[in-house]
C-alpha cells in the first residue's frame, strides 16, 4: 500500500511552496516509484472568511511536463482554498535517473498516485460523507462533508483525461473537476483513432517500450518562449524538453484505451469545467498564430468529447489561447481566470 515516509520540504518553486515524496510501493526500471506532492497553504489568518476555505485542489499536469504554475496555485489560496499540485511517476520532481519519462501502459495505474495524494490531504477513500447539490451545485453539509473538506480536481492535457476518467472510476470522490484543455481525443479525430488503433494496440503488445516517430517539433515550446510563459530553472531541460518526452507505443495505446472510454461515455459525477482555446494550429511548421491558438490539440474534436464527460459540463472558449490556457497571453490569460472565476462562483462557492 502507498504511503509517506517523508515530511514536507522546501520545494523549488520557493515559498509558500513546499513538497512531500509519495512512496507508491510500486518497483519499476530502476527501483521502487515515487510520486511528488506539491502545496500551497493559504495563510491562516486569510482562511475564516474566505470562500473557498473548506476547499482542497488537487493538479494534474500534462504530458512532458510538471508542476510551475504560480499564478494558478495563488488564484486559489487567494480565495481560502488549499492548493496541491502532484507530479507523477516518472514526471518532474518524480523523475528518477534512468526512467523512462512520463512511461505508463495504463491510466489507471495513476490510482496508485492519485490515492496517495488524497490521503497525504486527508482524504481517505472510507469517509464517503457528501453535501447535498440542488441544480448540480454542491451545497457544502458541514456535518457529512469528508473531513469537513470538498475536493476539486483540476487537470491540463493528459492529466485532464487522466483525472476525467479517475472520477468516473471513482463517482462521488471529487465535487468539482476543471479541465484545462484536455485530451479527450487523439488529434486524429474519432475516425483516426479508430482506423489507427489496431495497430498501436498489437505494437503495444510486442513492443510496449519501443521507438515511434517523434510527434512534437517543439512548436509550442518556442509559442510559449516567445509568450514569455516558458518554466525557467534548470529543471526544465530534463523536466519539459523542449521536443517533449520520447513516446513508446505501450503509452500511446494507454492513451487511446482512454479516448475510446471517453467516446463511448463516461459521467465524473460532479460539475465540470472545460476550458479550450477558441482555435487550434495545425503543428507542421512553424506559425505565428501558434501563439495565439492551441498547437497540441484539435480543440473542436475535445470540445465535441467534453460533451460526454458528464450531466452537467460548462464548455469556455478563449479566444486567443494556448494549449494551456493560464500560460497564454495576458489578455487571454485574464479572460481564462475570469471564467474560471465566475464558474467557480456558481459551482463550487457556497450560497
Amino acid at each position: 500500500m502507498a504511503g509517506t515516509t517523508a515530511a514536507w520540504a522546501p520545494d523549488i518553486l520557493g515559498e509558500p511552496f513546499e513538497q512531500l515524496t509519495l512512496p507508491l510501493g510500486v518497483s519499476g526500471e530502476h527501483g521502487d516509484l515515487v510520486a511528488t506532492l506539491v502545496r500551497s497553504i493559504p495563510h491562516p489568518l486569510a482562511i475564516p472568511f474566505a470562500p473557498l476555505r473548506d476547499v482542497d485542489v488537487l493538479y494534474v499536469h500534462g504530458w512532458s511536463d510538471y508542476f510551475f504554475q504560480r499564478d494558478l496555485a495563488r488564484f486559489w489560496t487567494q480565495r481560502g482554498a488549499r492548493f496541491y499540485a502532484l507530479d507523477l511517476r516518472r514526471y518532474g520532481r518524480s523523475l528518477r535517473e534512468g526512467q523512462s519519462p512520463g512511461y505508463i501502459d495504463s491510466l489507471e495505474d495513476y490510482d496508485v498516485d492519485i490515492e496517495a495524494a488524497l490521503q497525504a490531504m486527508g482524504h481517505h477513500p472510507a469517509a464517503t460523507g457528501k453535501g447535498r447539490r440542488a441544480h448540480g451545485v454542491l451545497k457544502p453539509d458541514r456535518l457529512g462533508a469528508r473531513n469537513g473538506r470538498r475536493l476539486v480536481l483540476m487537470g491540463h492535457s493528459t492529466g485532464g483525461l487522466t483525472l476525467t476518467l479517475w472520477a468516473d472510476r471513482h463517482r462521488g470522490r471529487a465535487d468539482a473537476l476543471v479541465l484545462n484543455s484536455p485530451w479527450l481525443e487523439l488529434q486524429l479525430g474519432p475516425l483516426g483513432r479508430q482506423a489507427l488503433a489496431p495497430l498501436v494496440d498489437m505494437r503495444a503488445r510486442l513492443d510496449p517500450r519501443g521507438t515511434q516517430p517523434a510527434v512534437d517539433f517543439g512548436f509550442y515550446s518556442r509559442a510559449q518562449s516567445e509568450i514569455g510563459t516558458l518554466p525557467d530553472g534548470e529543471q526544465r531541460a530534463v523536466w519539459r524538453p523542449d521536443r517533449g518526452f520520447p513516446t513508446a507505443p505501450g503509452w500511446l495505446s494507454a492513451v487511446m484505451a482512454g479516448h475510446r472510454r471517453v467516446a463511448a461515455g463516461v459521467d465524473v459525477g460532479c460539475p465540470a469545467l472545460v476550458l479550450l482555446s477558441k482555435a487550434s494550429t495545425a503543428p507542421l511548421s512553424w506559425r505565428p498564430s501558434m501563439t495565439s491558438t492551441d498547437s497540441v490539440l484539435v480543440v473542436d474534436d475535445i470540445a465535441r468529447a467534453a460533451t460526454r464527460i458528464g450531466g452537467l459540463v460548462t464548455i469556455s472558449r478563449i479566444r486567443g489561447a494556448i494549449h494551456d490556457v493560464f500560460l497564454s497571453r495576458d489578455r487571454a490569460r485574464t479572460a481564462a481566470y475570469d471564467a474560471l472565476d465566475r464558474w467557480v462562483s456558481g459551482y463550487v462557492v457556497p450560497d
